[in-house]
This record gives C-alpha cells, structure tokens and sequence, in this order.
C-alpha cells in the first residue's frame, strides 16, 4: 500500500519563498534599485545602450542603534527616501545625457568660494525643501484650511464643538486629494511610460523572490506587478493613520481645552496646523511598521491592510515591455552585488557577431594572385 505524502514532504517540495530587502523606483527611462549596501540604477539611451551607476550606501537605521529602533527607523527611511528620490532623478537625466553643462555664473563661482559648498548640493537641498513644502501644503494645509471653512474657525478648543468631525473629515480630504493626484499625474503621458518601468521594477523583484524562475525578461512579465512594499501602499499607509492618530491627538487637545479661549481664530487654527507637523513624524514611523508587518505575513488581516494600496497600484504602476524589464533586471543585480548572466550572455554575443563579422570580412578581402612569368623578348638593334 502506498504512502500518502506527508505535511512535511510537500512543503519541501515546494519552492521557498526569497525574501530580499530591496526597494527600488521609477527614473526617467530606467529604474533605481536601493539594496542594504548601495544605490544602483541602470537606464537605456536613446541608442538603446544601457548605461549604469553604483554607489554605497549604509543606512542610519541599523539595528542596535537609537536610529534602528521601531517607529524611528520609519522617520529615518522616510527622510533618506526623499533625498535618494531627489538624487536619483537627476542622476537618471546625466545617464541619459540630458544634464546641463552651463558654465557656473560669476554669482555661483562667488557663493562656491564664499560658502565653500557645490552649488549643485544647494540647489537640490532647495528643490527637497520646496517639495517637501509643497507636499505638506497640499495634503495637511489644505484639507485643514477646507475643514475650517465648513465647520467654521473656533477660536478655542472649548468652542470647537465638532472636532472629532473636523478630524474625520480632513482626513478623508488627505486620502482624497492622494487618490486624485495620481489619477491626473496618470494621464501624462511621459509619466504613464515611468509607470510602466515602476511595474517593471515590481515584476523584477517578484520573480527573483518567487525562486521558480530565472530571472530573466521573458519569465518576469508572467509575475505581477503590484508588490506589498511599494511607495503607494506606504503613502496611502501615512494617510491612512492620520486620520487615526490626529483625531485621538484632537480628542486629548480638547479634554486639557487647548487651544485656549484667549487666542484668537488664526492663532487657534496655526497651532493646530503646528501640532499636527510635530506629529507627522510619528505619523510616518508607524506607517513603516504597519508597511513592514503587512509585507512579511500573509493573512487575513494584512491582505485587508495591504488591499487599499495594491489597488492603488493599478494606477502607479503599468505593464511593462521586455525591454523595460532588461532594464530594471540590470539594476537589480548590480544593487545585489551578483553577476548578472543577462549581461554576460549580451557580451558573449557580442564577441561572437564580432568575431563573425571578422572572419567574413576577411573571406571577402581580394585574394593577390602571383603573375607567370613573361618569355623575355629578344631586343632588336
């Protein structure tokens, strides 16, 4: 009598599940992959060469330290996030040969000398600055300011009768201010080709993680596009737990009657807008833990926590070409570390069409064919 296959017998059959830490994003006609050691990015030219970059890069986080500790390892992956997005797109535009090779101004030669800082490090500090100004100002200013306008301007917390539904309902403004901002950056079209190189930095790492297939252009287009870590699901995260996290600290506000009554209506609605600035940290610390633990278990309650973001996804991320995945497969292996055997056959062909294209171009090379002699003419006087 046969035996039946035990528990143990079929989960060794089946293939193990790769975990790897890297994360990665959509550049201009590439993909950058961030792994626990370095930046990597690959991008194709528009003569179809693809063109890479590496740099180290250690995170602050590390475990055992003050920075690696729950809750703040989030608020530091968040500020490095920034300024790693902000490198890589200019990065990804020198790649693509489309930097500026202006000669600095006399007023940038006098600050470099002055300051005795790179102008280029200042001008992307302001543009970090200004986006994450705008950002604030678009999902916590704005759905604040909207709120006041419908439930009116109190001018203390006493008199703020509807607080907990000023809370409520400026967090369904951040959620849908997000939502819609990336349905209109969706319908351009330079930014729907980015997202198709963000599926295919998702489709990249679910292939290599699914440990069935090599990785390989062909074998990553069979594998989703929608990934569990992704940015999306982590700002959607941060919305999310605002709501949650700003209408208990509005609850607590109101019971110690802060603001009080002797502050006037603008200064009542700048310390609210305040307080919910020092709270964004935390915001976003929580929102990486709740990320993480929804990305490494698979149940129900994290299927439920993940399903918002994943559908989200549909709109960040497209289908991608085979090319596109050549691509984010390059950056990949070079964030890794490892030999990337796409790289290593393209070279291997490209040695033997050279060394095919010799040896034809020898066989048609004119063969020199020796002359007979002539019969010497006799030479009449």
């Amino acid at each position: 009598m046969d035996k039946k296959p035990n528990s143990k017998t079929k989960s060794a059959e089946k293939p193990a599940i790769r975990r790897c830490s890297v994360g990665g994003q959509a550049v201009m006609e590439g993909v950058m992959m961030k792994s626990d050691v370095g930046i990597a990015m690959a991008v194709r030219r528009p003569d179809g060469k693809i063109v890479k970059s590496y740099e180290k890069f250690i995170s602050k986080a590390q475990k055992g330290t003050f920075w690696g500790l729950p809750v703040v390892r989030g608020v530091v992956a968040f500020v490095e996030s920034l300024k790693t997005g902000l490198n890589t797109t200019s990065k990804s535009a020198e790649l693509l040969g489309e930097g500026f090779e202006e000669e600095p101004s006399r007023f940038e030669k006098w600050l470099a000398e002055k300051l005795h800082v790179d102008i280029m490090s200042v001008v992307m500090g302001v543009a970090m600055v200004l986006g994450v100004a705008l950002a604030v100002g678009l999902f916590m200013f704005l759905p604040q300011f909207i709120a006041s306008l419908i439930f009116g301007k109190a001018a203390s917390s006493a008199e703020d009768v509807n607080y907990v539904w000023r809370s409520l309902l400026e967090g369904g403004l951040r959620l849908a201010i997000y939502i819609g901002y990336l349905f209109l950056v969706s319908t351009i079209k330079d930014i729907r080709r980015v997202f198709m190189y963000h599926g295919a930095e998702h489709k990249t790492i679910a292939c290599y993680e699914a440990g069935v297939d090599e990785l390989t252009p062909e074998n990553a287009m069979k594998y989703t596009r929608l990934h569990p870590r992704c940015g999306t699901n982590y700002l959607f995260l941060v919305m999310a737990i605002s709501i949650i996290v700003l209408t208990l600290v509005d609850i607590v506000m109101h019971s110690l009657g802060f603001p009080g009554a002797n502050l006037g209506k603008a200064a009542a609605f700048i310390i609210r807008f305040g307080v919910r600035l020092l709270f964004l940290p935390i915001i976003a610390g929580i929102s990486y833990e709740v990320l993480r633990g929804a990305a490494k278990h698979d149940n129900l309650l994290t299927k439920i926590v993940r399903a918002p973001g994943m559908a989200l996804q549909l709109i960040t991320t497209r289908e991608p070409e085979l090319d596109m995945l050549e691509v984010a497969i390059y950056s990949f292996y070079l964030a890794m570390g490892e030999k990337n055997p796409l790289e290593e056959k393209k070279r291997m062909e490209e040695e033997a069409a050279k060394a095919q294209a010799e040896a034809e171009a020898k066989k048609q090379e004119p063969v020199e064919v020796p002359m007979p002699d002539e019969p010497e003419r006799a030479v009449i006087e």
